[in-house]
């Protein structure tokens, strides 16, 4: 008796991500990809969506993989031998919003399951607008924004809630999807709106949060002061520090009388800033020979450390500066609102060594041990 295979319809933003380590904070626009190029930007989709692929070729004989042409999945699949039926047309090289808009409705035509992408806030809002929430779907991270809970922690993780949800029967949740302002992202400013929603496998171990902002009140305010001292207070001289994103850090540079961006990642020797907003080749050049070290918060609600917003400390970077000098800070606060931290730098083997427990500054002279997942 032929058995019954399941359908999957998996597509690719082949240029999603490709603005995180170059430091643009996302490529909306054809003219922000193009400076991504000139900066050394390179793709990132594929290589997420191989690692996808490759838990999936555990059930390769009881799933069918439809897919657009080319780059917006039809190499990967074909790479990991998956068998694809490959659906379509497009402009290779040239792909846009709306071949990705097309790859749906033609998916949605050939019954798929569930819509397994690879990109980020943007692919999803295009997907959405044509999904609404009459069909799962499910997202790989690969791109500078996540904000949408509509994404597994990371492309294992996206594979295996796929076999859980076709198997297993994992329950549908609606949920909100997210992009922000990228022009106004650059400038130092969340303008996050909501855009619809759409219908999720929800598998909370393996999916992340929506992002949560930073409490705007006293005690998170003192909280984050007194974080800033010891911080201060335990810098050493002619030391590299990397500061992550976020209010946390920057309260440690306002203490200094110094002015970090607030989305960006800043170097910082001897208590002063040497460079803003800089991208992984920048931080490269400043620490190469030196002694360096990063400092980095988590996001409020999901818990990533590493791989969110701050792709710019790139897993050469964090190899170059040595995983023994990390500081991680949190309000308490933020802690109380994470199970645990995360990490998803785009290395798996990296990943592995930076998982376990690990202390977190969370006053003055106060650090919780935390579990790295």
């Amino acid at each position: 008796m032929k058995r019954h295979k399941k359908k999957i319809g998996f597509v690719v933003n082949p240029i999603a991500g490709m603005g995180g380590r170059v430091g643009l904070k996302g490529i909306d626009g054809e003219e922000i990809l193009q400076k991504a190029r000139e900066l050394g930007a390179e793709p990132l989709a594929p290589i997420r969506a191989i690692e996808t692929l490759e838990v999936l070729r555990e059930v390769k004989d009881v799933i069918q993989i439809i897919t657009y042409p080319s780059e917006m999945g039809e190499v990967e699949v074909k790479q990991c031998d998956l068998n694809p039926i490959v659906i379509g047309a497009i402009n290779q090289g040239r792909t846009t919003a709306i071949d990705t808009k097309k790859a749906i409705e033609d998916m949605m035509k050939m019954n798929v399951k569930i819509i397994l992408f690879v990109g980020g806030d943007g692919t999803v809002r295009d997907i959405s607008e044509v999904t609404g929430i009459n069909i799962p779907v499910l997202g790989v991270p690969a791109g500078v924004k996540i904000h949408s809970a509509v994404f597994a922690v990371d492309p294992r993780a996206a594979a295996r809630i796929v076999i859980k949800f076709l198997w297993e029967g994992l329950p549908l949740r609606e949920v909100e999807i997210m992009d922000v302002d990228e022009e106004a992202f650059r400038k130092g400013h969340v303008s996050a709106k909501l855009h619809g929603y759409a219908l999720a496998p929800y598998e909370p171990s393996l999916i992340q949060g929506s992002k949560i902002g930073s409490l705007i009140i006293e005690d998170e305010v003192r909280n984050q002061v007194a974080i800033a001292i010891f911080v201060n207070e335990m810098m050493k001289p002619n030391i590299v520090y990397i500061l992550g994103p976020g209010t946390t850090t920057r309260t440690i540079t306002d203490l200094l009388d110094e002015k970090k961006t607030l989305l960006g990642v800043d170097l910082l020797v001897n208590k002063k800033i040497i460079a803003k907003d800089v991208n992984e080749n920048l931080i490269l050049e400043a620490i190469t020979g030196k002694k360096s070290w990063i400092i980095v918060t988590p996001i409020g609600g999901q818990g990533f450390i590493f791989g969110r917003g701050n792709q710019q400390i790139s897993p050469t970077v964090i190899r170059e500066v040595g995983l023994k000098n990390l500081t991680v800070i949190a309000t308490k606060h933020k802690l109380r609102g994470l199970k645990n931290l995360r990490v998803d730098t785009g290395n798996s083997a990296l990943d592995n060594k930076l998982r376990g427990y690990m202390p977190v500054i969370v006053d003055y002279r106060e650090e919780h041990i935390v579990n790295v997942k």
